[in-house]
């Protein structure tokens, strides 16, 4: 069976070789008529466009890479799906990459093979000297939730991480906690370097410090461990709150401390996370936490990656806005002590 060309689709509507791949080549100039005579004259020759040879001929491969480290966060399942719909309303494709935080700049060697228009880097970061290569070959990389100080050649999306964490010490300050404890992630993250330091700031501003510290490293049965260690002791030694670094953690947290050790959250500890994935409004978790808007960072992600595959912006680093979401997890104290 001869394969069918794009110059016998031409031919059969009548139409240039040029007209019919701008038909097939979203966001192409093409009107509305000549489309539909394109695509009616590509069905009744069964035509279907090579998508590998356009990108030969256009030098784009309106493929972009996702590299992700994990998939257990239940912020990240929410992004992929996402950012994936936002690219392809602009005609591009996402290929998933999983790897592990060491082991990125190889996995990222290997996608520039795929010859692909832009990487997003989610949970994730690269080295200086890689992303210098991706820039020097005109790749554009964005990391998502995730900064790297002094890196030139890559731009950024976040929320504001530290302004988060300040918003969790004021919100238990505030509500009458005395004993105020933090579980952080991976601890040479950025994520978890702003909260922290966010969260020890505010204290600080009002006379008080961590009453006591354990990491998680943004893992599930870690935080578990951790919030072990945290409330080992008598009830007087005990955290009266947690503000732990992702809802990921935090939510393996409140099992622990309810089903595991017989606490009540927030009768006996108030639980504070940060990320506002679904699953913290369910009825059995109601976790107060911090919302870092997931829609509007992918919006800013993809216009910044898009706006950058075309030539269009150098480097930007995007900080949104951080809100807390207040629920049933923290409690206001009786024994209120007044920030000094």
């Amino acid at each position: 069976m001869t394969s069918v060309t794009s110059l016998d689709v031409a031919r059969l509507a009548q139409v240039s070789q040029s007209a019919v791949s701008r038909a097939f080549t979203p966001g192409a100039s093409v009107s509305d008529d000549m489309r539909a005579k394109v695509m009616e004259a590509a069905r009744k020759l069964g035509y279907r466009p090579n998508a590998i040879a356009r990108s030969l001929s256009t030098r784009r491969s309106r493929m972009v890479a996702v590299v992700m480290s994990y998939l257990a966060n239940q912020f990240y399942p929410v992004v992929l799906e996402r950012i994936s719909q936002r690219m392809q309303r602009e005609g591009y494709h996402v290929l998933l990459f999983i790897a592990d935080t060491r082991e990125v700049d190889a996995v990222l060697a290997e996608i520039l093979q795929y010859q692909i228009d832009g990487v997003v880097l989610a949970s994730t970061v690269v080295s200086s000297g890689l992303a210098l290569r991706c820039s020097q070959a005109g790749i554009p990389v964005v990391l998502f939730n995730r900064t790297v100080r002094d890196m030139q050649a890559t731009s950024s999306v976040t929320c504001d991480n530290y302004e988060g964490g300040r918003l969790v010490a004021r919100h238990l300050l505030e509500t009458g906690h005395e004993r105020i404890a933090f579980i952080a992630g991976m601890e040479d993250t950025s994520t978890n370097l702003d909260r922290e330091s966010g969260f020890r700031d505010a204290l600080a501003e009002h006379g008080r410090r961590c009453f006591a510290r354990a990491v998680g490293n943004y893992d599930f049965e870690q935080a578990k461990a951790a919030a072990r260690q945290l409330f080992a002791g008598p009830a007087p030694e005990r955290p009266d709150a947690v503000f732990v670094a992702n809802d990921h953690m935090a939510i393996a947290v409140m099992d622990t401390l309810r089903m595991e050790l017989g606490l009540r959250v927030p009768l006996d500890v108030s639980v504070v996370g940060f990320d506002d994935v679904p699953q913290a409004a369910w009825d059995s978790y109601q976790l107060t936490t911090v919302l870092q808007d997931a829609d509007a960072m992918i919006e800013a992600t993809a216009a910044l990656l898009l706006e950058q595959i075309e030539g269009a912006v150098s480097r930007k680093s995007v900080v949104l806005p951080a809100r807390l979401v207040v629920r049933g997890s923290t409690l206001r104290r009786n024994r209120r002590r007044k920030p000094a």
